[in-house]
């Protein structure tokens, strides 16, 4: 059976950028439903890097993946918002004119229709999953031995931990669970990396005082009875191997975006992104809005509170298509007693 919901919008991705524009929307008396293709709330926040601190959120010196989900979900819960998680968008039809949209959203298969005025599309680079380093059998050991994101931290406690790779989340994870392993390696093919400059500095002083070790070269194998990992083979540049002893493998290649059915939305796609404009962050169909990582335009910085920003300009226009005859005035949280009732503050 096929659900049929009216809403004013309908927000597709339900990372921070997404969940923040609940917030921006709600001010505003905009009523909104939110899918996602994961089955929790927080996006890559809460799927790759829930424990990795993050540092360059304003007015947080330092918070976690999951602590700003968390914060976002607390405060969005006054206007109560619908997720629809697990789900894909699959087609986006457009009802209305460019003067006052109405579009019909449909979630893979049918299995819910929507019909809202405005969408913003929050969806980071798409549905997104790991690059996978070319070793043999490799499947056979994920989800026990092979691990592409730390989700727990605990549950590497006392193992013998190989990081694979020299980018920004290999050497990140290199210094957070150090102190937690029987033995921590990292492993990368030269003796250069591309993370910040501080963190590799604290991975070299952890090497040079025995508590972790380097090695340079590829993994070609791995070895123990699977899905039991024992260790692994590496080849050196120069052809020759050696074994490290392991329990754990983390290869840190990076990831993989696949933007899915966005490509088939008319949006005027470029190199996989979507183009709006730096007014109100709409694209080339009237209505639709594209916010965070997803968009680009003069200038793009792919930042956290970059989306943030883009959210709050696309609620004011997205305001006008949905009370087109009810004129919008600003106020601020600080001291505005109707936007304090909303919020569940006012004394």
């Amino acid at each position: 059976m096929t659900d049929h919901i009216e809403t004013d919008v309908v927000i597709i991705g339900a990372g921070p950028v997404g969940l923040f524009a609940v917030f921006e929307l709600g001010l505003l008396d905009i009523r909104c439903h939110v899918i996602d293709i994961l089955p929790k709330v927080g996006g890559q926040c809460a799927e790759l890097y829930p424990e990795k601190p993050i540092y360059d959120i304003p007015g947080f010196p330092m918070i976690t993946g999951q602590g700003l989900v968390d914060n976002l979900m607390a405060q969005i819960e006054p206007f109560h918002p619908t997720f629809h998680l697990n789900q894909m968008v699959e087609s986006i039809e457009t009802l209305g004119t460019p003067e006052a949209p109405l579009f019909r959203v449909k979630t893979a298969e049918g299995e819910t229709t929507f019909t809202c005025k405005s969408i913003l599309i929050a969806a980071g680079g798409g549905s997104f999953q790991p690059k996978k380093p070319p070793i043999d059998q490799i499947e056979a050991y994920e989800g026990t031995g092979v691990f592409y994101a730390v989700r727990h931290m605990e549950m590497f406690r006392d193992k013998r931990i190989l990081i694979v790779g020299g980018g920004d989340s290999a050497l990140d994870w290199t210094v957070n669970l150090q102190p937690l392993a029987k033995r921590l390696t990292l492993l990368h093919r030269r003796d250069a990396f591309r993370a910040a400059p501080h963190t590799v500095e604290k991975m070299r002083a952890l090497v040079a005082a025995g508590a972790m070790d380097l090695h340079l070269g590829q993994v070609s194998a791995l070895k123990g009875p699977a899905p039991v990992l024992e260790g692994v083979t590496v080849r050196k540049d120069d052809g020759s191997t050696f074994d490290i002893a392991c329990d754990v493998m983390l290869p840190f290649f990076g990831l993989t975006m696949k933007l899915g059915p966005i490509a088939d939305w008319g949006l005027n796609l470029h190199e996989n992104l979507i183009p709006v404009d730096t007014e109100k962050f709409e694209t080339n169909v009237p209505g639709i809005f594209a916010i965070g990582d997803i968009n680009t335009y003069p200038g793009k910085l792919k930042l956290i509170l970059s989306g943030f920003h883009e959210g709050a300009l696309a609620a004011q226009k997205v305001h006008r298509y949905v009370y087109p005859e009810k004129k919008l005035l600003f106020q601020y949280t600080t001291s505005s007693t109707s936007l304090q009732k909303k919020l569940g503050v006012a004394a």
